[in-house]
């Protein structure tokens, strides 16, 4: 993964070579801050083939047991469960499902024969799990969100979420202890409507509804670059010497940054546990560098060998980037704050 690096493991000697500055951080240091204030966490999820199977069915035997498509109407009090397909996060291809169980409450102020009448208008109230996964399969995490489903979005909501009064109460793996919320934010494709007789086994067969979600995170904790006494922790990878105004990058050069809060890693470790020199434990989660806001290659991610919330990002510059840039760091499209960086 990092083979355009000489040799990885050369990097271990930049902890030597600057053990006051950077190597101590690397091994203790839990987030530093540095820079501007990050940005709100804001993911748009896309998903796919979602289809709504209403509770119509009183014998249990029944249950996903008829291999052709159904119907259903979906009335007052009924019970609900929706499944989807995750296919990209923020636009970039991802794999994962979305598990939503509801109840119609059908309230409306102005409700006609069999709706429930009320001061808000929602269609029910309801428990979502979405779990996120790399293209591969490799898990990236989950978080799960509580609340009331359709009608107009709550008052400081972003202005493109357009429905839904949803927070999120908690997550695991790259989004533990996340907290926000949920809505809408593009107009759907209604999912299919079909019975919970019918065989979920098809759904993707059948087919059904698209989405986009938009998921308005506040992280327990942000990907951060570390500061040092003469500036970020950013260096040049042919000799780990750092990136200064006298010893600036350059367009094309692959640089190393280091950092903190990237999340879990690939083999896992255990909370509090030091990375291992090997293998190398590689960050579990998509890594995304921007110079300037321009997308930089990530050539690899990893926590760093002795630490316990060190990381080590490899990066090749963008072409065209020139003078005092503004560097970023994103873990699972959480991003981090800027750090400034001189570019020759």
């Amino acid at each position: 993964m990092l083979r355009s690096v000489r040799r990885f493991d050369r990097y271990i000697t930049f902890q030597n070579w600057r053990r006051s500055a950077v190597g101590l951080c690397l091994a203790a240091c839990s987030g530093l801050a540095w820079g501007q204030t990050a940005p709100p966490a804001i993911l748009y999820v896309d998903v796919e083939n979602m289809v709504q199977y209403c509770g119509n069915i009183s014998d249990y035997s029944q249950l996903a047991a008829t291999p052709s498509q159904m119907s259903c109407t979906l009335r007052t009090f009924g019970d609900v469960i929706i499944l989807a397909d995750i296919v990209a996060v923020n636009g970039r291809p991802a794999t994962g499902s979305m598990q939503v169980k509801a109840q119609s409450t059908n309230l409306r102020t102005a409700p006609t024969a069999g709706q429930a009448i009320a001061d808000t208008v929602r269609n029910g109230p309801f428990f979502e799990t979405l779990e996120i996964l790399q293209p591969d399969g490799t898990p990236i995490g989950t978080f799960m969100a509580v609340g009331a489903i359709s009608g107009n979005p709550t008052p400081g909501a972003p202005s493109d979420m357009i429905a839904g009064n949803t927070a999120i109460v908690g997550g695991t793996g790259a989004y533990l202890g996340a907290r926000g919320q949920r809505g809408a934010s593009a107009t759907p494709v209604a999912p299919r409507n079909t019975s919970m007789g019918e065989d979920p086994a098809n759904r993707r067969i059948y087919g059904g509804g698209k989405q986009t979600i938009e998921y308005y995170l506040i992280p327990m904790s942000r990907p951060n670059i570390i500061s040092t006494p003469t500036g970020p922790a950013v260096v040049h990878s042919n000799d780990y010497s750092p990136v200064t105004a006298m010893n600036p990058a350059k367009a094309g050069e692959i640089l190393s940054l280091f950092a903190t809060d990237l999340g879990p890693v690939n083999p896992g470790v255990d909370p509090g546990k030091p990375f291992p020199a090997t293998p190398l434990a590689r960050v579990n989660s998509p890594v995304d560098v921007t110079v300037n806001g321009t997308s930089a290659e990530v050539i690899g991610a990893v926590g760093y060998p002795g630490s316990t919330n060190g990381y080590q990002v490899n990066f090749r510059v963008p072409s065209g980037a020139h003078g005092t840039a503004q560097l970023q760091v994103s873990a699972a499209w959480i991003p981090g704050s800027t750090v400034p960086i001189v570019i020759q």
